[in-house]
This record gives C-alpha cells, structure tokens and sequence, in this order.
C-alpha cells in the first residue's frame, strides 16, 4: 500500500521533467529561428516537426505579409519551389506500380517524337537527374506565358550535357517533361493528377497548383533583398507557376499529412520509396547521393532525406530523418534565405546526435584551392586545362544561368570537406559549401591523370 504513493509521484515528477524537457527545447528552437530570421532578414517562417509520428512544433514566425503586417500562422500557404518534385516523382511511381510506366522505358515511347539527343533518355534517367538534360536555356522569358508545347519545344531544343546515365546534373526541364509525361500517359494535367491521386486522399486542402489570380485565404508574399532592403518577389507568367519542377502552393500542416503518408506507405510500397531513397548508381558503376526528387545523405551514420525548394522570392526545405523518428519542415519568404541551415539546425537542437561530427580534414590547402577554383568557375575565369574536355563542354553549356543563380546566394560563409574517396581511377570529393542564402554541396572527382573529370553542385 505504501508504494502507491511513491510510485504515483514518481510519474507525476517524471511528467514533470518531460514537460521541462520539452519547454527547454522549444524554448532553444524559438531562440535559434528568431537569431536567424534577424541575421538573415528574413520577414516570416513557418516550422513543423514532426517526431515519432507526432507533430512536436507547429508555429509560425514573423510576416507573412510585410505590407499589411499579417503574422505566419500554421495555416499560412507558402510556396514549394523545388520540394514540389517529390510528388511528381510520387506520381511517376504511383502510374509505375499501376504498369502504366516503366522506370527503364525510354520517354519517347510516352512523349511521342524526341530529338535523337533524348533518344537514350528513361524514365529513370530523369527522375534521377541523370539524363543528361540540363535547365531552361539561355535566352527563356519567364514572363512569357508559354504553352505547354512551346515550353516542350524549348526544352527538346536545349543540347544536352552528357550521355544518359553518365553522370548527375540537376535538371529543371527533366522534371517539366516528366510533368507533360504523366499527361500524356493519364490524359490529364499533371496538377489535376495530385489533386485527386495525393492531396485529396490525405486530406492536404490547402495543397495545389500555384495559381496567382485565385483569391486565396493565408497566401503568403514573397521578398528578396536587395542592397540589403526588403522588396516584392519578381513576377513570373502564370503557365510558369503551373510546371512540374516545383509549382505548388503548400503549408506546414499539408507537410505533416505527407509526411505521415510517406512514413506509412499511404501512397506507395515499401519498395518504391526504398528506389527513390536510394543513391542513383551512373553507368561506371559508382553512385551519385540522390535518388528520386529527393536528395539523400547521412550525418553521423544517420540517414537523412531532405530537398529544398526556391521560387519566386519563397524558400522550403523537408528534411526526414529515418533513423530518429524525425522530419522538419521549414517554409520562407524570402529569396535569399538559408531554408537549410535553419531545417537543419532545428533537427540538431531536437537530436543533438545529428550535430555532424568535424571531418579530420586530410589537406587543408587543396580544400582551399578548391574554394578558389569554385570562384573562379562562377566568375567563368577558371583555368579549362584543369577539367577533362568532356567536362569543359558540360560546364560552358550551363555556365551561365548556374553562375547566375548562385551569385543570388550571397557570399561564402564556410567551404569545407565532407567526404573524401579514393579508387583507382579517380579520387571523389565532396564539399559542403553554406551561402549566406543557401547550403551547396559540391560533388568533384579527379582522375589518375590529374584533371577534374566531374564537378556538380547539388542544394542541401
């Protein structure tokens, strides 16, 4: 009889220490984002976390709106940016496990008449980023409202960089033809096919297709910065808000239902989401850490899979750690923000575990030559004896609108070795490279002769 006494105050304190526990850590999270909303001038957040199936942090920070000074609610609709590829990718998986699409099938079979370029092109290939297609060309006008088959004869028009298969570039227009492809396959628009297929079966209500003209409640602005002052996001066309690359608008509690979907395999089996969780394998036989509109990695032997997102002066990162029993969602307003060093950060304070361990770092001057050398490749004044001819013509094919784009990130704050791979062809590196608007990760390898024969860059 005795011990009934102690052992309810014993739950009661252990409930208490929970509950401290818990305050502590929010307390730390709220601290963190409003540090890095000040440092990084960033007007509005939203943040969920989600741990052991649970969501554990639902909040918004800041604005919303800066001009009429609404708050970031839950509610409020950010848009995807690149996160959106993850459900195409799942709407290419979900018509895969119906026999309606073979991963390995070329895409000509479901698009009809391609270039001969594309003619070694699968499924797979571009999912995967390895088809050798490469992004918008030179001379595209976003505020051009472009049909569908005018953005097709644009994309079939763009040379491609490298065999299918042979190595990994990220690829806007991989992903738009896997939009027009699941049209051709379904007979309906893309969007149309993840509103009735994804969002409405998981009760995603607020999820949909960008679309600017619709009055719709909770919409969030976008901002950049420029000369350090807050301004309106650039315009794009409405047929440019509506592309399978990552055109959607989304909230946090949409990316909770996902994100339960993806843990309990509401959309797909077991064996899909192992495919696009999976490193890409390239014809050489080696891996590339990407898998299907994801990109994958570990920290500390944890695994992590996570993507970013950036479009129209919005930032999303999900980043999902198996392991722990652990997601983050982060959506910002602004252009220039570093979605994944916040997404990031939030998971190390919840598991401090997932801090990522300094990596001895074998030759430090090499790691600053590399930093250089990177430099020197977005100022286009980089020495072309160093790379591998085949390399030399990807690179000056892309140049221009890489550098373009990641001169919009700002500074480097930090360029440092993550991963380093010797075989006997060639020594593989990997730099982790933090913007003050965004974390790269720079794949590099060297062959036995010397010269840089791949250096592909890759958002966190």
């Amino acid at each position: 009889m005795k011990r009934k006494p102690i052992f309810a105050i014993l739950l009661v304190l252990s409930a208490v220490l929970f509950g401290f526990a818990q305050t502590e850590t929010a307390t730390k999270v709220d601290n963190f984002i409003k540090s890095e909303m000040q440092k990084q001038k960033i007007p509005g957040i939203s943040l969920a976390v989600v741990k052991d199936g649970k969501p554990l942090i639902v909040k918004g920070y800041g604005l919303a709106n800066v001009e009429h000074q609404v708050p970031v609610k839950p509610e409020t609709i950010f848009q995807s940016g690149s996160v959106g590829k993850q459900f195409t990718a799942t709407a290419v998986m979900m018509l895969v496990e119906e026999g309606k699409i073979k991963l390995d099938e070329r895409i000509g079979t479901y698009l009809g008449e391609v270039p001969e370029a594309w003619s070694g092109i699968t499924v797979r290939h571009l999912l995967s980023h390895t088809g050798g297609m490469t992004d918008y060309p030179q001379d595209f006008d976003f505020r051009r409202d472009y049909s569908e088959q005018e953005i097709f004869k644009k994309a079939k028009e763009a040379p491609v960089a490298f065999k299918p298969g042979e190595k990994w570039q990220y690829s806007n227009l991989g992903y738009v033809t896997l939009g027009m492809l699941i049209g051709k396959v379904t007979g309906k628009f893309y969007g149309e096919f993840l509103q009735e297929r994804i969002f409405k079966p998981l009760g995603m209500t607020t999820a949909r297709i960008i679309n600017e003209a619709d009055i719709i409640p909770n919409r969030a602005s976008g901002y950049r910065l420029v000369q350090g002052q807050v301004k309106n996001q650039n315009w794009v066309s409405p047929s440019m808000n509506t592309t399978a690359d990552g055109s959607l608008y989304l909230t946090a509690h949409d990316m909770i239902k996902w994100d339960e979907a993806l843990s309990r395999g509401k959309l797909l089996k077991k064996t899909s989401l192992d495919e696009m969780w999976s490193p890409i394998k390239l014809n050489d036989g080696k891996t590339h850490p990407y898998g299907f509109g994801w990109a994958v990695r570990d920290v500390n032997g944890k695994r992590v899979i996570e993507h970013g997102g950036a479009w129209q002066g919005f930032k999303a990162h999900i980043a999902r750690y198996p392991d722990n029993n652990l997601t983050v969602i982060v959506f910002a307003n602004l252009a220039q923000a570093n979605q994944s060093k916040i997404a990031n950060g939030v998971a190390e304070i919840i598991e401090p575990t997932l801090k990522p361990k300094p990596v001895v770092d074998p030759d430090p001057a090499f790691t600053a030559q590399t930093q250089e050398l990177y430099q020197a490749v977005l100022a286009g004044t980089a020495d072309k004896n160093r790379f591998t001819p085949e390399l030399n013509h990807a690179m000056t094919a892309q140049h221009d609108r890489v550098a373009a784009f990641v001169k919009t990130l700002g500074p480097v704050q930090k360029f440092e070795l993550v991963a380093r791979t010797a075989a006997d062809d060639a020594t593989s590196y990997r730099f982790r490279i933090e913007h003050s608007g965004m974390t790269l990760f720079l794949a590099m390898a060297v062959n036995k002769e010397g010269k840089i024969s791949s250096f592909a860059l890759q958002p966190e």
